[in-house]
């Protein structure tokens, strides 16, 4: 069936319409990262770069880094652009732009967040790497598709019901991340986690500067939830997004985290930037293997 013009759109030049990417300029391994300047920080350390493209907040550096090919891509901050992101990254691999037909043969990603995250366990230091094994979004983004197959449901009634889930805002929906690549990425210096993605950086996450917030406890409750053992380890605002549309795509994700901050303890890293290269250098590493 050929997708019509106002669903798959495509600019004057055959690229996808928000990251102005043609296919050929696409790699099979992505780097996703939410600050458009942390895009030169990672290209920086390849060998070669093939391709520089820009469009909005949308920045893409393609490369090689030790032989393997590499695309790093800006999304900018929250679950909406994730929703752009990830649909048009798949339309670059999965759909012939030019018939506007879904290809035959469909082809996996791996995609790897590089990101910043506060932790709200006391245990989780500042300054420390964490990977998410299993991300809950609290943003609705996922529920606006078929997806109640990759949801633990079980897990999100208990969260409810522990958070006294205030019913005017989103049910969260809990999904996992791609187990082989949490392995791969994994170290024993780095945390595992479920992660807490948030629709926003200052309410949302529990901060007060003027505004009073619904739910001035939130913070307590989500650090004292527990589900089998397992609890949320830390807040930030793309994983869970990543993570359910990748599973619905048929795409391979992970999040690694530099813990910049910690909500318990009140701490915040007295050098992110150096953290963040640290984990940079990390992760390319690791990717490598992959």
């Amino acid at each position: 069936m050929k997708l019509k013009a106002s669903e798959l759109i495509v600019n004057n030049d055959g690229s996808i319409y928000h990251l102005n990417l043609l296919p050929s300029q696409l790699a099979d391994t992505v780097i996703t990262v939410g600050d458009p300047d942390r895009v030169s920080k990672i290209s920086r350390h390849f060998d070669k770069i093939e391709h520089k493209i820009h469009k909005r907040e949308f920045y893409t550096h393609t490369g090689f880094y030790k032989g393997k090919r590499l695309s790093v891509i800006s999304t900018g901050i929250g679950p909406d652009n994730i929703d752009i992101v990830l649909n048009e990254l798949d339309a670059l691999v999965n759909i012939d732009l030019e018939k506007r037909q879904v290809k035959k043969e469909l082809k996996s990603l791996n995609i790897i967040r590089i990101g910043t995250t506060g932790a709200i366990q006391k245990e989780i230091p500042v300054d420390s790497f964490l990977i998410s094994e299993k991300a809950v979004g609290f943003d609705g983004m996922l529920h606006f598709y078929e997806s109640e197959a990759i949801q633990d449901n079980n897990f999100t009634e208990a969260f409810a019901k522990h958070l006294n889930w205030f019913n005017k805002k989103a049910t969260p929906y809990l999904v996992q991340g791609d187990a082989e690549l949490v392995k791969k990425m994994q170290d024993k210096k780095v945390h595992k986690g479920i992660t807490a993605t948030n629709i926003g950086f200052y309410g949302p996450q529990g901060r007060v500067l003027r505004i009073k917030l619904q739910d001035e406890e939130m913070n307590d409750k989500l650090a004292s939830f527990s589900y089998k053992s397992s609890k949320i380890t830390n807040l930030e605002m793309e994983t869970a997004a990543i993570y359910g549309l990748s599973q619905l795509l048929g795409h391979k994700a992970v999040s690694m985290n530099a813990v910049i901050a910690n909500r318990a303890s009140r701490q915040f890293s007295n050098n992110p930037a150096e953290l963040m290269e640290a984990l940079i250098q990390y992760s390319l590493e690791k990717i490598i293997k992959i």
